[in-house]
């Protein structure tokens, strides 16, 4: 462990940190090189035996697989970069201006990727540079699984198994059915039609996982489910107006059913020639909503027959969706000396400043 100095007097903060899932660097086959060895090769991902598991990744995956999520990530790409991160900043930003308005200061949000960067690694040890000895830890992932909250999960204790002096530590596992989130979600859908036609079906489609890992145990599909039903049951839809389905598959074993693009491919043929599609998992868009979802997919649609298809984007930094997070990240501070209604960051410097005197005066280390 490296030395670490504790510091008399030292103006304590609380940090909040943002973990959302990552993006290669450029959308070139060397930079999804390493990103999706990255990626893949966590376990929490791939639930496979590691020998086996290696040598189709090295073998097959990172040799085919690069150059084509490159051509994918290269249609979505902008200007500020990759779509994920650019968001990602903007929310972070926000989210910290609009706590710093509500608890008076005195804390700091920082923004990881737990793929890629900035790392969690990294974040971590900026927020504790900067003095924060109590850390919320929100994973961008309304719906828990493993494969994406815990992984999370496991990179904060990671890097915090190699600290000396540990921080008082919060994680957020979930925020599926909080009322924010739900009521941002149907505001957003509400002003999408208010703006456009609305379709004869609306689908919320999430990010998929093998069915096994839902068999073992993951509460990912559940957590889905309610999602999409509380959402439903604040538009006043009719089971008819409404479906969920899962997308973004990879490989050959079953994943959590109905398929996005199978969905939609039979739709036409049953009556449906107009939907409008929202991915209610991903908190910032990024390849699998605009790439995968809004170009893609639309295209499976329209080419069975499918007369109008509006992708509604993520929620992404709306003001309606930094109220929620907010308010998701107030609740698990409660408590913590910041959010007590008698704080007062006067008295706190008093108080530090004669705790280090007293160091002091018995001999510390300036």
């Amino acid at each position: 462990m490296k030395a670490e100095h504790y510091q008399h007097g030292a103006k304590e903060k609380l940090g909040i940190l943002l973990v959302n899932l990552g993006s290669p660097e450029k959308p070139t086959a060397s930079a999804l090189r390493r990103y999706l060895g990255e990626f893949l090769w966590d376990p929490r991902v791939v639930e496979a035996p590691r020998w086996l598991w290696w040598l189709a990744l090295h073998g097959l995956i990172l040799r085919l697989r690069p150059r084509r999520s490159a051509r994918a990530y290269a249609k979505v790409w902008t200007d500020q970069g990759s779509p994920l991160i650019a968001t990602s900043v903007l929310q972070a930003r926000a989210v910290e201006k609009r706590l710093h308005q509500r608890f008076r200061g005195n804390l700091l949000v920082d923004l990881a990727m737990r793929y890629g960067k900035p790392s969690v690694r990294s974040s971590l040890e900026s927020l504790r540079r900067a003095g924060a000895r109590r850390v919320l830890v929100l994973p961008m992932y309304p719906q828990y699984s493993a494969t994406t909250t815990a992984s999370v999960f496991d990179e904060v204790t990671d890097v915090l198994s190699s600290w000396r002096w540990l921080p008082d530590l919060r994680f957020i596992n979930h925020y599926h059915d909080h009322p924010k989130y739900i009521a941002a979600l149907a505001s957003s859908i509400r002003s999408h039609w208010q703006k456009h036609s609305r379709g004869q079906l609306l689908i919320f489609s999430f990010h998929g996982i093998p069915q096994r890992y839902f068999d073992n145990g993951d509460p990912y599909f559940c957590h889905c489910q309610k999602t999409a039903r509380l959402v439903a049951e604040k538009l006043e839809l009719a089971g008819h107006e409404w479906k969920l389905v899962f997308q973004s598959r990879f490989g050959r074993e079953p994943w959590l059913q109905p398929y996005c693009d199978k969905t939609l491919a039979a739709l036409p043929a049953q009556g449906v020639k107009s939907v409008d599609i929202i991915c209610p998992g991903f908190s910032a868009d990024c390849l699998e909503t605009l790439e995968e979802v809004d170009i893609d997919n639309r295209k499976v649609f329209i080419d069975a027959g499918g007369e109008h298809y509006q992708y509604i984007p993520a929620l992404n930094a709306s003001e309606v969706h930094i109220e929620a997070l907010c308010e998701v990240l107030s609740a698990h501070m409660f408590g913590w000396p910041e959010t007590m209604p008698d704080w007062d960051a006067g008295k706190c410097a008093i108080a530090e400043k004669l705790s280090r005197e007293r160091a002091l005066k018995m001999g510390a280390k300036k």
